[in-house]
């Protein structure tokens, strides 16, 4: 188990990304990278997995036009029949023209608002839920490499160094009382 945390600090993307892979390249893990903004193609210099989040919104896409055609013929054809401006309401088929715009609008609710909900979930943001950025300037224009290491801090330093850091801290990890 790792014992200290380094903390390498960086004020530009392209020096950030180009430390990561420098750092992946000579085989260290990093536990993770705060920016203030999305960096393109961090993601894969990282090694991180795609994110399947695309499949659930077509997943709860379908769920949501499911529940509108559900809903529609159960209020429009079977519980309160109307005849609105002479058109027939006998069957769900002969109305489903006026019911495309409703169709449409359920998918994008239920895809989108049930995407949000995965994603806190997925990411542990619970509500209330304390701030885990361990460096406040990472919101506004810094970018933080946050590294568990064991053993001799000097070779990884020696390293660090030579990616034009910005500074370097190294913290001693505190283990929780109940380990």
């Amino acid at each position: 188990m790792a014992e200290k945390i380094l903390h390498a600090v960086y004020d530009d993307d392209d020096k950030l990304l180009a430390a990561v892979k420098k750092i992946k390249a000579a085989n260290y893990e990093i536990e993770e990278v705060y920016t203030p903004f999305p960096v393109h193609g961090l993601d894969k210099a990282m090694g991180l997995k795609e994110t399947r989040i695309a499949i659930t919104a077509f997943i709860y896409g379908c769920i949501g036009f499911c529940f509108a055609i559900w809903m529609m013929n159960h209020i429009m054809i079977l519980d309160w029949p109307q005849n609105i401006g002479g058109k027939p309401s006998f069957s769900y088929i002969e109305n489903m023209p006026s019911f495309v715009p409703i169709m449409f609008e359920l998918t994008v609710f239920f895809s989108a608002h049930l995407m949000v909900i995965t994603f806190y979930l997925r990411s542990k943001l619970w509500p209330f839920k304390e701030a885990e950025n361990p460096m406040p300037e990472t919101t506004d224009d810094k970018f933080l490499i946050v590294m568990e290491f064991s053993g001799n801090e000097k070779d990884l330093k020696k390293l660090i160094n030579d990616t034009d850091v910005m500074d370097i801290k190294v913290h001693t990890k505190i283990k929780p009382s109940h380990e």
